[in-house]
């Protein structure tokens, strides 16, 4: 880096090391790679969960949908844009104080788009355990008839998932396949007792 000035050494090292880490970081968690930042993570947390107003906030029991500013994955998207927009300016011929604001400028509203995008995947991921109590009061179809005094299998929408289980009858009757069935208890394990739909 001979004949840069001083800033521009800090502007390249700030958009070499804050891009380059930043891009690692994304593609570790779009992979499913956990990278919580854990220990690292200060009380200083910026909430971009669809309410600004809340500004600074210290209860860190939301926060899986709220962006830490001094995160990781915070500080390596703002020093990111710091460098790139800050040699830009620089390239303008612009003073060095007005690349300096106009850098970190940039990498605020970086670091609020970062956050507001990483807080939407999070609320994307879904667990995936079913909880079968959450069954009980929802209709389905059967699947398999239910015999009587047997275990057939229902069809049931739960947790915005169409699942299968098996089923038994509240009343031990017979429920032939396609019928229209209500969720009313659960017998044990994955098994539930249904009912026909009225």
């Amino acid at each position: 880096m001979a004949g840069l000035s001083w800033i521009e050494i800090i502007y390249w090292a700030s958009t070499i090391i804050g891009g380059t880490l930043f891009i690692l970081r994304a593609g570790m968690m779009l992979l499913g790679g956990d990278l919580g930042d854990g220990a690292a993570d200060t009380s200083l947390d910026v909430d971009v969960s669809g309410d600004l107003g809340h500004g600074l906030s210290g209860d860190h029991a939301d926060a899986d949908v709220s962006f830490k500013l001094l995160s990781v994955q915070g500080l390596t998207s703002f020093f990111m844009m710091f460098g790139l927009v800050g040699l830009a300016l620089l390239k303008a011929d612009l003073p060095v104080l007005v690349t300096v604001i106009g850098g970190m400028a940039a990498g605020f509203i970086t670091v609020a788009i970062t956050g507001l995008v990483f807080t939407q995947m999070k609320r994307l991921q879904t667990e995936g355990t079913i909880n079968i109590q959450n069954t009980i009061g929802t209709n389905g179809n059967v699947y398999l008839t239910i015999p009587k005094n047997g275990t057939g299998q229902v069809q049931i929408i739960v947790q915005g998932s169409l699942k299968i289980f098996d089923a038994v009858s509240d009343n031990k009757n017979a429920i032939a396949t396609g019928e229209k069935v209500q969720v009313v208890g659960v017998a044990g394990g994955n098994t539930l007792i249904v009912q026909k739909s009225k």
